[in-house]
């Protein structure tokens, strides 16, 4: 685990993470730094926000078929077996040396499945506040869609006028949505908001 570092405190330890929006074309997808010792659940959080959901859906992380996430009163998620309620659990108990990879999966019905992956370990820069959003490309969907695969259909329709959605979608769609639209400042900003 983390050999490489190993006379580092685990919370100077720097984690370079990419999310990758699975199905996604073209892809959508951020890069962020976080510390190693970041909680599951403030984990949940900077995917949430670096890729602009609205954390209005359920949740889990995923690796080698067991399923981590939050238990909460009434859900029977975990009652099922391979299931891990990750309360006490941090970002290096999943993802413990360079090139891992995990899942992360929101909003059951919608299914909207990313890819973690542990790109780089690194120490801390005190010049740095953490978490941080480095890098990225393209909008997030807008929630309840219908997935990866209702948003490309939205995709297609907007670019068809004569569709007999179009009009259907660009109401429903708030009037600035712009599929490649990515703005990091904004990304940071809502980080440490």
């Amino acid at each position: 685990m983390l050999n490489h570092l190993i006379l580092t405190s685990m919370k100077d330890i720097i984690f370079q993470i990419q999310i990758v929006l699975r199905g996604s074309k073209p892809k959508i997808w951020r890069r962020v730094l976080i510390p190693s010792d970041m909680s599951l659940a403030d984990f949940h959080e900077v995917i949430q926000t670096s890729m602009g959901w609205e954390n209005s859906h359920l949740h889990y992380f995923e690796k080698n078929n067991t399923f981590y996430t939050l238990k909460i009163e009434g859900d029977d998620f975990l009652d099922e077996n391979n299931k891990i309620d990750y309360r006490d659990l941090t970002v290096a108990d999943l993802l413990t040396k360079k090139h891992d990879r995990i899942t992360y999966e929101y909003d059951y019905g919608d299914r909207w499945e990313h890819d973690i992956f542990l790109e780089d370990i690194t120490t801390v820069n005190p010049q740095i506040k953490y978490p941080v959003c480095i890098e990225g490309k393209m909008s997030c969907p807008p929630e309840d869609c219908g997935g990866i695969n209702g948003y490309h259909d939205i995709l297609f329709i907007l670019k068809n006028p004569q569709h007999k959605y179009y009009e259907n979608y660009k109401d429903w769609l708030d009037e600035r949505f712009d599929p490649e639209y990515f703005n990091i400042d904004e990304v940071n900003r809502r980080l440490h908001y």
